[in-house]
């Protein structure tokens, strides 16, 4: 079995509630049909249902609920109940309902905060910072949580590095340039999140041009200086760096480059020092070693909503939605 269908089978043990906003779009609704036939999630689709029904001609998503917020009971007790949540921003009776009349997005989050739902994908045809904006309003951080982070879980064929060739890359999606203690806090979320999704033991590399010292550069200390913190808060992972890539996953290279760390040759979650590095280096994995991406999938938000690549495709939406599930699954420990 594979991977991300080890994913699905998880998924349907405890079926989650999935909201999918972009009813616009007509790959979010060949994943519907998909998610419902497989019997992964039950999908609430976001939208004016002649619009849906146009989108969707010649798909079955006939066990899809779907809420016209223009139509729907519930637009009043959640334009009520958003403003109560942003009072203090300011936010009022009139801004709170056009926001969740033409930003389904919004809509979505407010399901999940009302427990009318349990997560959110969206981005197929939106900027992650349209998805993640209402979540970060409405649905907040996790309690202890430093910072929202994103990563993408990246199954490479054929590949003896990592966990069978499964892999965290961390943060590919979001923070744009994390400082130590940023770093640090994206390490251990990514340790917690892999354990989560692989249910394997995670070995967290931080990454740099530079390991153990062969070079010297302020971007170097950045990574020095996080491992140090990541090490001295997060003790129960296995956390270390500085390393290149090859130093953190090829034992022979390892063997030479970082003798005495516990994680070089054998890391299966990598931390990038910026995002240009990770959304560079999921890109490069992705489309060179032809591995599936999923994500970016984000973590340290109270319930779970996930972007999309708009480069997507229906089984990567399909894949995102059953982590997504998974997560929610959390949720109920």
């Amino acid at each position: 079995m594979s991977f991300i269908e080890s994913i699905k089978e998880r998924a349907k043990q405890n079926k989650k509630r999935i909201v999918l906003p972009e009813t616009m779009d007509r790959r979010v609704l060949e994943a519907a049909e998909k998610i419902i036939r497989e019997d992964i999630a039950d999908i609430i689709l976001i939208g004016k249902e002649e619009e849906i029904a146009e989108n969707s001609k010649g798909l079955d998503i006939s066990g899809a609920k779907i809420i016209n917020p223009f139509t729907s009971d519930l637009t009043e007790e959640l334009t009520l109940e958003f403003v109560e949540i942003r009072k203090n921003k300011g936010l009022t009776y009139d801004e709170a309902k056009k926001l969740l009349l033409e930003d389904y997005a919004y809509f979505a989050c407010m399901l999940v905060k009302t427990g009318r739902a349990d997560g959110v994908v969206s981005g197929a045809c939106h900027s992650t910072a349209n998805t993640l904006r209402p979540a970060l309003q409405i649905i907040k951080t996790k309690p202890g949580t430093m910072l929202v982070s994103a990563f993408f879980l990246m199954v490479v064929p054929d590949c003896v590095y990592g966990n069978n060739g499964v892999f965290v890359f961390a943060d590919s999606g979001l923070v744009q340039n994390p400082n130590s203690e940023e770093l640090a806090a994206i390490a251990k979320s990514s340790a917690e999140s892999f354990e989560l999704l692989v249910g394997s033991e995670p070995s967290v590399a931080m990454l740099s041009h530079s390991t153990k010292g062969s070079a010297s550069h302020p971007d170097v200390d950045k990574v020095v200086n996080a491992v140090k913190i990541a090490k001295e808060r997060y003790p129960q992972y296995k956390i270390d760096g500085e390393l290149q890539l090859d130093a953190a996953i090829v034992p022979e290279v390892a063997a030479t480059k970082a003798p005495d760390s516990n994680v070089a040759g054998h890391a299966n979650v990598l931390i990038f020092p910026d995002l240009d590095a990770g959304n560079i280096g999921y890109k490069l994995v992705q489309r060179l070693a032809k591995a599936e991406a999923y994500g970016p999938v984000t973590q340290g938000i109270a319930a779970p909503v996930n972007d999309l690549s708009r480069g997507c495709n229906v089984d990567d939406i399909v894949g995102v939605v059953a982590i997504t599930a998974v997560q929610a699954q959390k949720n109920d420990n």
